[in-house]
């Protein structure tokens, strides 16, 4: 049996395991949010800029 987390689309997937790590770490809303708008930002830099969304190294732009 599956559940409909397993149907939903990947992207789905990963915000709802994203939430949980968050949460499991009783973490401030605030400080989440704020990280969260960096990790949003570099990813877009990189997807901009043609690299690897998936590398652990920040986005460039000089």
């Amino acid at each position: 049996m599956t559940t409909p987390l397993a149907q939903a689309p990947q992207h789905v997937q990963l915000a709802v395991d994203l939430i949980m790590l968050l949460e499991q770490h009783q973490l401030d809303s605030e400080m989440v949010l704020k990280a969260l708008a960096i990790v949003q930002k570099d990813f877009e830099t990189k997807r901009d800029l043609g690299g690897n969304p998936t590398s652990h190294i920040p986005a460039h732009t000089s």
